[in-house]
Parts: structure tokens; sequence; C-alpha cells
């Protein structure tokens, strides 16, 4: 019996214990999952990091810890969290993710906001076409590759940046410092879908934001500090940036007196764009329990050294 402990929020137990035991069970695993194992006999322990473990050490006998999150930023530094760490890539958190992105990207394209905004008055305002609107995407991991790839599809001419070099048919892949140059140059909307480590912090800052068109638009589903709000709120009021719309933020919630609730020109959603599904998650987990059992890499594994 493979003994897994779920560590995680006792509201997320609730919702997640019996759609995991499922996946085990279709998965063809036999697994003993609990709350309360002894921590020396636990095989894996599905993990959220605002759950109460903060000690890996007890965990001797733990051949990976498999996080409920995409984001793995509040674990990876955690020194007593020796053994594999795999992050949640979730085909239901991915499906959620592209359709907000694919949303908020034809609203600004279409001026959707300006037709509710002029309900009483007959303006007409025709939209250019998708491939007269060029889109960068900052970040090709399996969500920003997923957003580039529909954003593609539905004409735009997109434009995406990682690290290290990509390929990917039909998208025009950057890197580096240069790289960044170039994918900001002539975008005239920016999605932000990098992971949030020491070299992505303040990615769009004074400098960055003023490579771009003026008149550019923001969507950040990524991570709050990738953007230095100072900076944003000041090519916001300068029209260097025409609007953003955030999803993440430094501190969650966001702070009642912040000036982003007020500012006419951006648009707050409450970290909603992308959310582990539970039941595609279910199946993530099994299939990587099966795989530590039968000796096979594990999917997702996580570089302790890049932070993602």
């Amino acid at each position: 019996m493979i003994k897994v402990q779920f560590a995680a929020t006792p509201e997320r137990w609730e919702t997640y214990a019996e759609p995991m035991r499922a996946g085990f069970a279709n998965a063809g695993l036999e697994v003993d999952l609990r709350v309360d194992h002894a921590p020396d006999a636990v095989d894996y322990v599905i993990y959220a990091p605002n759950g109460p473990l903060k000690d890996f050490s007890p965990y001797t006998s733990c051949k990976a810890v498999l996080s409920l999150w995409a984001g793995v930023e509040k674990v990876v530094g955690n020194t007593s969290l020796t053994m594999p760490l795999c992050r949640m890539v979730d085909p239901g958190l991915t499906a959620g993710m592209v359709e907000w992105v694919a949303g908020h990207v034809l609203r600004y394209h279409l001026d959707i906001d300006r037709s509710i905004a002029t309900q009483d008055q007959w303006q007409p305002r025709v939209p250019p076409l998708a491939m007269e609107r060029p889109v960068t995407v900052l970040g090709l991991g399996a969500l920003g590759r997923a957003c580039a790839e529909t954003l593609a599809q539905l004409g735009f001419p997109v434009t995406g940046w990682s690290r290290s070099p990509k390929v990917i048919d039909g998208i025009t892949c950057q890197h580096g410092d240069d790289g960044l140059t170039r994918a900001l140059a002539g975008a005239e909307i920016v999605v932000l879908l990098l992971p949030d480590t020491p070299a992505t912090e303040n990615m769009l800052n004074a400098e960055t934001l003023a490579r771009l068109p003026r008149g550019a638009r923001i969507i950040n589903p990524g991570r709050g500090p990738l953007i230095d709000d100072d900076a944003l709120l000041a090519a916001l009021d300068s029209g260097q940036i025409a609007h953003a719309t955030l999803d993440v933020f430094r501190i969650e919630p966001l702070p009642a007196e912040h000036r982003y609730w007020a500012h006419p020109n951006v648009t707050v959603t409450p970290h909603i764009a992308a959310e582990t599904r539970v039941v595609t998650s279910a199946q993530v987990i099994a299939e990587n329990i099966r795989r530590g059992e039968a000796g096979e890499p594990f999917l997702h594994l996580v570089d302790r050294e890049l932070g993602y």
C-alpha cells in the first residue's frame, strides 16, 4: 500500500479527497491517502504552499513532493525539502488560462471597453484584423506556449520570449536581453506568463515599459512581482501604457488602498485567471505516483537552480 500524505488546507482536503482516490483507482494504484500519516512512513506528499507543512525533514522515506500549485516560488527555497519537487501542470488549469488570456486579448483588440462606455452613442469604430495587432507573450512554459499558440490560431502575429532559446511553430521566438528588446518593440498587447524568480522580478519596469509603443496594453495573469507597480502606474498616468488588466499582485488580496483599484485604466481581477481543477489535477498526481513506483522519470520536475 502506497502511503500518501495530503498536506494542504482542510478545505482542500474536503474538495480533493474523493477525486484523488478515484484518480488513484483509475490508475491502478493502491493508495492510503490521509492527512495524518506518521511522517517517516510517507511515500509521497501532495502539497499546497498555503497548507500547514513547512518542515519536510521528518519525511525521511518520501519519494517526491507533488504540488497542487503551478507556482513553486513559495517552497523552492525551503532547505528542508531535499526530495524531488514536482509542480502542477494541469490540463484543466491550462485550458482556463488560455480562455482567460484569449478573452482579454480579444477584449482589448475589439475595444469592447469603449463599446460598453458609449452605449448611448452611435460612434462606429471598426477594429483592425487580428493579423494587424502584434501580441507578445513573455514566458513560453506550458501556460505561455498554450496561450501563444491559441492567439496565433486566432490570427494574431505572436512573439514569444523566454530565457533560453525555443522553437515553436507559428510563434516568433526570442530569448535573452536582446531578444526581450525585440519582443517588446511593436507589441500592442503584452501578456506576462513568467515564473516568479529573482531573474524575472520587475521584468516590466520603467525601462522596459518605455520600449513598448505608446498606448500598449498589459495583461498579467502570471505573477505579481513581474511588474514594478510604481513604474506601471507612472506609465499609465503618462499614457505610455493605455490600460492594464491585472490578475496577480505582490500582496493578495490586493489592499483596499492600492491605487490599482481606483485607476481608470486598470482592470483588477482577483487571481481567477487559472485555478487547479480537481479532477484533472488528481489525474496528474496519480500519473506521477505511478511513474515513481515504476521507476520512471517524474513529470514537471522543478529545477531548483532555475526556481521553476
